[in-house]
């Protein structure tokens, strides 16, 4: 039982982190950049956030290799 408790005690930590002042500025960036601005929202955990950016940032560089 309390391994089990320790795992998703792990998890609740994990998911509950939230994205950092910088990501939220960077992603903002990119999201304008990107003509997304709905990709930003201020609630965002730190892994979305963090995948949204690397997500803009590969579109961004396929737009400007056209």
């Amino acid at each position: 039982m309390a391994m089990s408790a320790a795992k998703f005690g792990a998890v609740r930590r994990r998911i509950g982190r939230r994205m950092t002042r910088s990501q939220a500025a960077r992603l903002r960036s990119l999201a304008t950049e990107a003509y997304q601005p709905k990709q930003y929202a201020p609630d965002l955990t730190f892994e979305e956030a963090q995948r949204r950016i690397n997500v803009l940032k590969v579109e961004i560089a396929l737009a400007d290799s056209f």
